[in-house]
């Protein structure tokens, strides 16, 4: 199952990360995960949130560049070389990481990665025959 994360392009002036939390609180959106990759001049915001559609349609009507991308979440032990097999499954299917980032889960101990693959039907495939558990929108939506 893939799950929908919301990419926000920031440009590095003080205030801006905070005007984007403020907007998602204002319009009572929680986020579940984020990371920002930046460079000197810009940022990408991406962000896992319970409600996904309104995040993106509020932050673009405050006049963000927001996008929507499909990644796939799994659930590891939250233990030494649990990541290690998940992407072993993939490297071994040939399939490639674009990023990913993880945090822990509210409900239980296991560690959610958010993973980001150029092929994410076969990651999919691949995760779900291995004893890899892959999240559904309502597991991660709802952590």
């Amino acid at each position: 199952m893939l799950v929908t994360q919301i990419s926000v392009f920031l440009e590095n002036k003080s205030g801006r990360l905070a005007e984007v939390t403020r907007t998602l609180r204002e319009a009572g959106v929680d986020i579940r995960a984020l990371v920002i990759a930046d460079t000197t001049e810009y940022g990408i915001l991406r962000m896992i949130v319970d409600q996904p559609a309104k995040a993106q349609e509020v932050l673009t009507n405050q006049g963000f560049t927001v996008s929507a991308t499909h990644v796939i979440a799994i659930a590891i032990p939250n233990l030494p070389g649990q990541l290690d097999v998940a992407l072993e499954i993939l490297s071994e299917g040939s399939i490639s990481v674009d990023y990913l980032y993880a945090y822990i889960g509210r409900v239980t101990d296991d560690a959610v990665v958010i993973i980001r693959v150029q092929n994410p039907q076969l990651a999919l495939e691949k995760l779900e025959k291995s004893s890899i558990r892959v999240l559904s929108t309502k597991e991660v939506y709802g952590i």
